[in-house]
């Protein structure tokens, strides 16, 4: 059923993927899936901010977060899962949106925390993933 699934991780966050991890990795043995492990790198918003920041900047930080993003795959997922490592840029749930149609994804993975009674309601990112996203999302509490 599933032949594309696109995980969500926030390398900030690590333990925030405890329960979307082996949900993932399930889902790619049931159903022979191909995984592909996103992450995104916010951009700097104004252009003014931007200029504060050496001209390579944010090549490094997009090297350094694929780096960090492979170490996390090599350390959670075991080794007959393979992985394609995307690290997006920008907005957040615009970046998971656009690469989830490059990729053609079945099924879009995302993890909701609830920290707080305050925050019982998805997330902003989230939220805009489930209604804008033209494959199915699972979002695992």
């Amino acid at each position: 059923m599933y032949k594309n699934i696109l995980l969500t991780v926030d390398l900030e966050h690590p333990k925030a993927q405890a329960k979307s991890v082996p949900v993932a990795v399930e889902l790619c043995r049931q159903h022979d899936a191909k995984l592909h492990i996103m992450t995104v790198v916010p951009s700097f918003g104004m252009s003014i901010v931007a200029q504060q920041f050496p001209k390579d900047f944010e090549k490094k930080v997009s090297k350094a977060a694929l780096a960090q993003l492979k170490n996390f795959v090599k350390e959670k997922f075991p080794a007959e899962i393979k992985a394609q490592h995307i690290v997006g840029h920008g907005n957040i749930y615009e970046s998971i949106l656009d690469v989830s149609k490059q990729i053609n994804a079945d099924l879009i993975i995302v993890q909701a925390r609830r920290p707080e009674l305050r925050k019982f309601l998805l997330g902003p990112n989230a939220a805009r993933v489930v209604r804008h996203a033209t494959c199915s999302v699972l979002v695992v509490r």
